[in-house]
This record gives C-alpha cells, structure tokens and sequence, in this order.
C-alpha cells in the first residue's frame, strides 16, 4: 500500500492525509488538483471552515547516509514514510577537487605565497559542509512536511556512538577525559559495520555471535577492528585458529574480512557530530521535541515483529505503545543538490572543457521533471524523465539506458529542479 496523500484547502491549510483510493475519487471528481508531485499534495477547490484535523508525530532517525522520516498517528498508525539519501560524500569530493584545481592553477600563474591556514577563524558550533548537509536537507523536509501535514510534536533518536569506547574498551578514569558519549553498545556497532551478516560465510537472518578475528589465545585483543560477526557454524569451524588457516585457499573472503575490519569510524563520528545540532534545528520550528535511544528504537522495532528498514526504526523512535504499518511503499529521495555555480566546467586534471549556460532554456533547466508527448516519429509516445535543455531547441533524456534528443516544444513541466532525486 502507497503512501496516504497530502491534503489542503484552498488557503493552503495542512488537512488529514488521505487514502491514495479517496485522493482518486476527489480528483476524478474535480474537487480537488495535483498540488505538488514530491510529495504528492492534492489541493481542494474550496476553503475548509474549521477543520477537524487528527495531530501527527513526525519522527526522524538520523543517519550518516540515509535518514529515516515517518508520520505516526496518536493511535500508533505509519501513513506516510520516506527515506533520505545523504549526499556527505559527494560534497567532500567535490571540495577536495576544488582545492586541487585552485592550487594547480596558483602553483601555474603566480609566485610563491605562504598557505594562509591560521588566519581564519570558524564561528561557534561550525561543522564541515559535508555534515552541515544533512542537518539543512532534514530541516528542508521537516519545513515541507509541516506546510501540508498537521504536525504537533516532533521525535528524533539522538544516536550515541562511543568512539572512544569502541577502540579501547578498557578505557577508564582520567584517560577517558570525561567523555560525554557512555554507555554505547559494541553489538550494534558491528550489526552496522558488518551489514547484519556472517563475516565469512555471508548468511543473513540468524543469529551471530561476536568473533574475534585473532584469537585472544594468540594474542588477539578485543579492539573494534579485531572483532566480526559470525554464524554460530563459521565461529565453531574457526575456533582458535589464525584466520589465514581458516580462510586458506580464500583470498577473496580473507582481503575482504582483513580491510572491512581496518574501516573507520567515519560513519558514526558523523552522526555524533551533528546529533545536537539538529536537535536545535528541529527545536526552533516551534514544536516540541522529544528524544530516544538507538536502544529504545531496536527495542520497539522488535517487539512488534517489524523489519528492518530506515523508515521504520524512524517510527519505532520514543515511547511507543502501538505500532500498524498503514503503509509499505515509501518515498525514496536521494539528494543530489542544484549543481556547482562555477560556469567553465573542468576535467579531473583542471582544464576548461565547456561553459555552463546560467539562465533558463525556453522555461526549462538542467533536472526538471518533465512529461514528453511526441506526435510522430521515431520517439513517437508518452513518457516522464529529467531534462537537459540545449540553446538549439532541443533537450536530451536517458530513457531505458538511452539517450534521446526531443524538441522542448514537446514537454510540459511536472516538477522543477529542487535538488533531488526521487523513486
């Protein structure tokens, strides 16, 4: 079952979401129009007087890559879900190109000058591009969601990763230096790290067991990058044996285990840094915002049978007393931003290759969602994809794994370019 449907009068006031089957009838029936596509928001042809609207709850599970958002009703009830695909990574690459070209081209046309590194100084609660991303693409959807939903409390699960805990585990007294993140669980932390499967044989949905990749009896030590997940078969078959003896004549799984175990920490430092920084965003909507655990969400998610999944572990987040999917198929949005501002475009060695128009083409830019309707031939039908205007008239599209030019003549606008990407 879809997501329900967004719903609001003609003043634009946030009313009960709708069952996609209801939100069918009323557009059948011309009492209401597509709104907006992502989400899908239908609005009616007349002004609501006092509408009798049940509160929602929207709850957010924060992650490095992906973030969980779903609407829960006060009966318990999921009608809307969505997952948020963070684009952290791509934003860093992107500055670390930037400052290679930028010092490739200086080093090229100018004199020598010192790096001027000490000399800037970052505002109170700074945090890097790449991290301030996901709390900004959180609190775009947090805005949106609130202009078609009634929202009257907010929930986030405020996620504690003990870094310096999971490195050393006996870590104790001054040494620990009064670190505020206690109390963080090993167990969950390998479930992450080692997708929730056996370390070697690869099994998924049974029970693992904490393994250390060198046996304590050879001097193994129980550090995070020393320990994997492993079926209750594999952990017996290896025993206390080197992992070169147990994996001999398996290369591939052997390099596999070796470099998975030697990753960083990066993913869970990430959500640490950010975590109470986006607890002041979301408390400045003027809603009140309650926290919970990683625990408490693994606790309710398992206490009510439920899968695994971003989204859900989002509706799983606080004090639950009951929980009813109304909904399975969610909206799946991947951030992909508007787009550098730098109009020569560059190869990945610095050299100008084309200049980037900066206006719109005929009333269509670059990631617009548009619906083509072709005449005659050899394009000939009905289809939705993105655009790339071109000055001559025509745009091009990837349809089926193919390029396809279509004059722009063709197209009427769906969605314009918001910066992501949706399923």
């Amino acid at each position: 079952m879809s997501n329900h449907v967004f719903l609001i009068d003609s003043n634009k006031t946030p009313l009960n979401p709708v069952h996609p089957a209801q939100a069918r009838k009323l557009l059948d029936s011309g009492k209401a129009a597509v709104f907006q596509c992502y989400p899908f928001t239908l609005i009616l042809k007349r002004v609501i007087e006092n509408p009798n609207v049940y509160p929602l709850t929207l709850k957010i599970d924060p992650g490095s890559k992906l973030t969980g958002i779903a609407l829960v009703t006060n009966q318990g009830n999921v009608v809307w879900g969505m997952e948020l695909q963070h684009r952290g990574q791509q934003i860093k690459d992107a500055l670390l190109h930037r400052r290679a070209v930028r010092r490739a081209r200086r080093n090229r046309n100018t004199r020598y000058r010192q790096a001027r590194c000490l000399n800037r100084k970052r505002p109170d609660g700074w945090v890097a591009p790449s991290l301030r991303h996901r709390i900004l693409t959180i609190e775009t959807w947090v805005k949106r969601l609130q202009k078609f939903a009634p929202l009257d409390s907010i929930a986030q699960e405020l996620v504690k990763f003990d870094t310096q805990a999971i490195q050393n585990p006996e870590i104790s007294g001054i040494e620990y230096q009064q670190g505020t993140l206690k109390g963080y669980e090993c167990r969950e932390y390998l479930l992450e790290k080692w997708n929730r499967q056996c370390a070697y044989c690869g099994v998924k949905d049974v029970p693992l067991e904490i393994e250390h990749i060198q046996p304590k009896s050879q001097g193994g030590s129980d550090r995070i990058s020393n320990l994997c997940l492993a079926c209750h078969k594999c952990n017996q078959r290896k025993g206390n044996r080197d992992i070169k003896d147990f994996l001999k004549g398996k290369s591939d799984v052997l390099n596999r285990v070796l470099k998975q175990a030697k990753t960083t920490l990066k993913d869970a430092t990430s959500v640490n840094s950010i975590r109470w920084a986006l607890f002041n965003t979301l408390k400045s909507f003027g809603l009140p915002v309650s926290n919970g655990t990683g625990a408490q969400t693994k606790f309710n998610r398992m206490r009510f049978s439920l899968p695994k999944a971003h989204w859900i572990d989002a509706a799983c987040v606080g004090v639950v007393n009951a929980i009813k999917l109304v909904t399975t198929k969610i909206l799946k949005v991947k951030a992909t931003g508007f787009g550098g501002r730098q109009r020569c475009q560059t190869d990945k060695f610095g050299y100008p290759q084309k200049h980037r128009p900066l206006r719109p083409i005929l009333g269509f830019c670059t990631g617009d969602i548009v619906r083509a309707n072709v005449q005659k031939g050899k394009y000939k039908g009905t289809f939705t994809a993105r655009v790339c205007p071109m000055s001559h008239g025509y745009g091009e599209f990837v349809i089926d794994k193919k390029r396809r030019s279509i004059k722009l003549d063709y197209l009427t606008s769906i969605h314009r370019k918001d910066g992501y990407e949706y399923a």
